[in-house]
């Protein structure tokens, strides 16, 4: 049981973040310049695949790193994640076909589906309640921090040395994650050595029923991401931006400026309260994306894009938290991330479908994923806040 007193900014806490923004721009680094490396493949119909592939794996992983995360410990679970990242980032350039490359990004997205979920089951473990919102704001800052400076960085190395020497840097700072972590105490009070056979599923192991309802808001305030990821390396190049990744650069340094600006909103007024003024907030944002008509107007939209998502996701993750039973954290936030991961890949593939390849379509892409945040402020119109004490 936590005590509400107890500090925030622990050595353990601190360690969590940096390994985290460590891990966020290993696999963040690169996504700039896919759209463009599956191209050189002659993979180019199958862009949409780059982000789909990668969310499909880990959303499917979600509901095994949860049940071992609650099982085996947290720790082991995000050593495993950093693992995949060091190993598929080593591999990108020797399988330099498009199946191989497609194959490859199925495999990476064990990575996120693991390590994330055991590192907010352990942030959780170990912060008090009555900072928890902000302390999910601060690890989520923590791989934002990590997203804003990979992409920028790894344009950079793609362009300047090579796409090879990309990869090799995103597995180093994916080993320096892990290499964090190694002596981190377990916060697991009962745990258990693997088998084999807790990789089999019951039907109740799958979610956790009372993270359903954030999970599903979760999903359609993050379908959008998936659809900006996808098509806007693209959209970067149209309006004339050199570097792809400043795109993603002033997408995240805005989420993170709002999660040091709103990261107690939650806390303070409630977690539904949060979600539904960034869903507000990130619609308008969408559109405003899709009527950029410079580099200056683009990486505004982007910006106010990262903003909306880091008023509201702190509070997604918190409010599972809140709803979930202290035994259950592992699965609680597995459930949530799964809705996060078909969001994005379902983004992925319907930004690509309405975009197609065609500069023209960039408006209207934009418009009809901006619809999506406003479902999910329709669907909490009646939902309140319910915190279970520990």
């Amino acid at each position: 049981m936590q005590k509400n007193d107890q500090p925030l900014y622990t050595r353990s806490f601190l360690l969590l973040c940096t390994s985290f923004a460590l891990f966020g721009a290993s696999f963040n680094m690169i996504i700039p310049e896919l759209p463009a490396y599956l191209s050189s493949l002659g993979g180019a119909e199958y862009k949409g695949l780059i982000i789909a592939l990668f969310t499909l794996t880990a959303g499917i992983s979600r509901p095994f790193s949860g049940k071992l995360a609650d099982t085996i410990g947290r720790v082991p679970i995000i050593i495993f994640g950093a693992v995949v990242c060091i190993l598929c980032s080593l591999i990108y350039p020797v399988l330099t076909t498009v199946s191989g490359f497609l194959l490859l990004r199925l495999l990476h997205g064990f990575s996120t589906g693991f390590t994330p979920t055991a590192i907010t089951a352990y942030v959780a473990d170990i912060v008090s309640e009555k900072r928890r919102g902000e302390a999910m704001g601060i690890i989520g800052i923590s791989i934002n921090l990590g997203s804003s400076i990979g992409p920028f960085v790894g344009s950079y190395i793609a362009v300047y040395e090579s796409l090879n020497l990309m990869f090799y840097v995103s597995s180093g700072i994916a080993l320096l994650s892990m290499l964090l972590l190694l002596n981190m105490k377990e916060t697991l009070a009962q745990k258990q050595a693997f088998h084999p056979r807790l990789l089999l599923l019951k039907r109740n192991e799958i979610f956790d029923s009372g993270s359903i309802i954030p999970a599903i808001a979760c999903g359609l305030i993050y379908l959008g991401f998936g659809a900006i990821i996808t098509i806007t390396p693209d959209q970067s190049v149209h309006l004339g931006m050199v570097n792809k990744g400043a795109f993603f650069t002033s997408f995240t340094l805005c989420s993170i400026l709002s999660r040091l600006v709103a990261g107690r909103l939650s806390d303070i007024y409630g977690r539904v309260v949060a979600i539904r003024i960034s869903a507000v907030m990130l619609a308008i944002a969408f559109v405003l994306m899709g009527m950029s008509q410079s580099p200056t107007w683009l990486l505004a939209s982007s910006g106010l894009v990262g903003f909306s998502l880091g008023v509201g996701i702190p509070a997604l993750f918190a409010w599972t938290i809140d709803r979930s039973e202290i035994e259950h954290r592992g699965k609680a936030m597995a459930t949530l991330y799964i809705g996060l991961e078909v969001a994005i890949g379902s983004g992925a593939l319907l930004g690509a479908a309405i975009y197609d390849n065609n500069f023209a379509n960039f408006s209207t892409t934009f418009n009809v994923i901006a619809v999506f945040p406003l479902i999910a402020l329709l669907f909490l119109w009646k939902e309140t806040d319910v915190v279970l004490a520990d």
